[in-house]
């Protein structure tokens, strides 16, 4: 009997002394675990990517120098494939089973608005650099508690770009050409046009198209005829540099103004270097900024990923950065202490542009606005709403 009960007591040390060393909660307490949940492939891969390689590089910068609170970041990444339901399914996998502090992504703003009631649910932040839709982070029933992002949204830039028709183009009369098929373009379209009329402005025509078209001829024919000054086209590029392109071979020379949607590098290969004159974008980045941290970040994307960075790169870095910024100031990875870190980000410098968040998880800061001649970034300007 002895015998035996000292065989259970010695069983019973040793799995103790084995579950002791295990080492699988101190590697975890070494690491913050930071999911990515981002379009690597499908319809708006070229977004996702360009975050992805944005955000890839702060994290390491962040690790290089030590990382937060003295422990370095380990990335969890997954690819949604440009669908919403893989978005969401990634985003309880990711809080659920790969137990990170924060989900970033994804770009768009349908996706990441799948995302938010897991987040909720589960109390941990999802933040996107690019989901620039209105309702994003916020509804009729208030502000979604764990959504953030960093970017402005369409309502904003709709008004800005208006403002900047009428004020900097000295324009007033407009043509609106949108993807009727997109509540992003839709929205863009509405802010713009309330703006413009506001302002003394007219929209003397507004037409419409849906993704996937190819031949806008029908449309431009219709609106050759009409006196305007300036075309707004708020939409993506896959539909955008098709339209600039047929609007230039039918001799339209009016300046043409878009949206965040114009930024992806595709817009000249759609349109053409020689159509893409006099054409004008709300951005949030411009690599013509003079501010020396721009022209750091700039140097050190191009030496590690080989090309210059566009508007989604430099926003998934400052995305990287403003969650590392919160979660230092949080001085915790607890996801409440994370959250509330984040709504009180007052003065944040970021690559973007400084800002702080406001009440509905939305940053103020300005838009910048990029004039694109011969298919080449030319100028770039400040501007507020």
């Amino acid at each position: 009997m002895k015998k035996t009960i000292s065989i259970i007591l010695l069983i019973v040390l040793t799995m103790t002394l084995i579950t002791g060393c295990g080492g699988g909660s101190t590697k975890n307490d070494d690491v913050i675990k930071i999911g990515i949940n981002y379009e690597l492939t499908g319809e708006v891969a070229s977004y996702g990517q360009a975050s992805v390689d944005g955000i890839e590089l702060a994290i390491e910068e962040i690790n290089a120098a030590g990382g937060i609170n003295g422990k370095k970041i380990e990335a969890v990444k997954y690819d949604n494939k440009s669908d919403k339901s893989q978005a969401t399914t990634l985003a309880t996998k990711l809080m659920t089973q790969d137990k990170v502090v924060a989900v970033l992504g994804p770009a768009t703003s349908g996706a990441f608005k799948a995302t938010i009631p897991e987040a909720i649910k589960n109390k941990v932040v999802v933040a996107s650099g690019s989901a620039t839709s209105d309702e994003v982070t916020v509804d009729d029933k208030g502000v979604k508690e764990y959504a953030f992002r960093i970017c402005f949204t369409d309502s904003y830039q709709g008004t800005a770009m208006a403002n900047y028709a009428l004020n900097n183009m000295n324009q007033t009369k407009a043509v609106v050409i949108m993807d009727n098929s997109s509540d992003y373009a839709k929205g863009l379209a509405a802010n713009f046009t309330k703006t413009f009329e506001a302002g003394g402005g007219e929209v003397v025509a507004t037409e419409a198209f849906v993704a996937g078209d190819k031949d806008f001829n029908a449309i431009l024919t219709k609106i050759k005829g009409q006196d305007f000054g300036v075309i707004f086209l708020p939409g993506y590029y896959e539909e955008a540099g098709l339209i600039i392109r047929q609007a230039r071979e039918q001799g339209i020379d009016t300046p043409i103004l878009g949206a965040d949607g114009f930024g992806a590098p595709e817009l000249t290969e759609l349109a053409g270097a020689d159509a893409l004159n006099n054409v004008f974008f709300s951005s949030h980045f411009s690599s013509l900024d003079k501010d020396p941290s721009v022209a750091g970040f700039i140097e050190n994307f191009s030496k590690k990923h080989g090309k210059e960075p566009d508007q989604f790169a430099a926003l998934g870095y400052d995305l990287a950065m403003f969650l590392a910024d919160g979660i230092k100031r949080a001085g915790s990875t607890d996801t409440v202490a994370i959250k509330d870190a984040l709504a009180a980000t007052k003065d944040f410098k970021g690559i973007t542009g400084s800002f702080s968040m406001d009440e509905n998880h939305n940053p103020v800061k300005a838009v910048v606005v990029v004039g694109i001649e011969n298919g080449v970034h030319a100028t770039s300007e400040r501007v507020a709403q």
